[in-house]
């Protein structure tokens, strides 16, 4: 589990979360996520005052400086590499001028998986748009994005229909054409719903955090 950085082991991953919240349990859920799958050890902290986290371009503003500044304090504490756990890649390259450690943005790890998987990448987000840094590394290979129904905000994926819509868009960008769904939303690993999407709909599904976790595997002892 994610402990806080004075219990934290010897240079962990440290997890920035763009989501406030006063729960220690739901900001550590991406950490958590990324040592059972990889065995690393994590830190998680989130930034301050953005209870429904980075949904349009005003907050991913605010959210920036926040996210630099925390990951100052991460790197200062230890962490041996950073994830901005956010598929927005916000302040990702600021970030990475403001630190000596390696910074991964989880937008443009999921990209970079989803190009090892498909020749046609379907992006789903909370947004009508994929996130520019997606859709940049996926060039011709972007096939075209969603949103679910209802959803505007990554706290909007917790109401009880959250996961039906998302299943619902998800199945709309596979009858498009696409053969790999990228998930543009680190919420989407928050509900879990990244098996059910592939169980339904038979095509690989890109989880940011997981994909930001194998970058980090790559970082971790080096």
């Amino acid at each position: 589990m994610s402990v806080p950085p004075s219990e934290a082991p010897a240079r962990p991953i440290g997890v920035i979360r763009v989501l406030t919240s006063e729960d220690p349990a739901a900001v550590a859920t991406h950490g958590t996520a990324i040592e059972e799958r990889y065995g690393l050890p994590t830190v998680s902290r989130c930034i301050p005052d953005q209870p429904y986290g980075i949904h349009d371009d005003e907050s991913e503003a605010r959210a920036e400086p926040k996210i630099v500044a925390l990951a100052r304090e991460l790197a200062d504490a230890g962490a041996q590499a950073l994830i901005i756990s956010c598929a927005a890649d916000p302040a990702l390259q600021e970030t990475r001028r403001a630190v000596g450690v390696p910074v991964i943005g989880a937008g443009s790890a999921a990209a970079a998986v989803a190009l090892g998987l498909g020749r046609r990448v379907g992006v789903l987000g909370i947004r009508d748009e994929a996130p520019p840094a997606v859709r940049a590394l996926l060039g011709d290979r972007f096939t075209a994005s969603a949103r679910p129904h209802g959803v505007h905000r990554t706290t909007d994926l917790l109401a009880p229909e959250g996961p039906a819509a998302v299943l619902e868009a998800a199945a709309g960008l596979v009858a498009s054409g696409a053969d790999t769904l990228l998930l543009a939303c680190t919420g989407l690993n928050t509900i879990g719903i990244r098996p059910l999407l592939e169980r339904r709909l038979g095509v690989p599904v890109v989880d940011p955090v997981l994909a930001a976790g194998l970058m980090a595997s790559y970082a971790y002892g080096a």
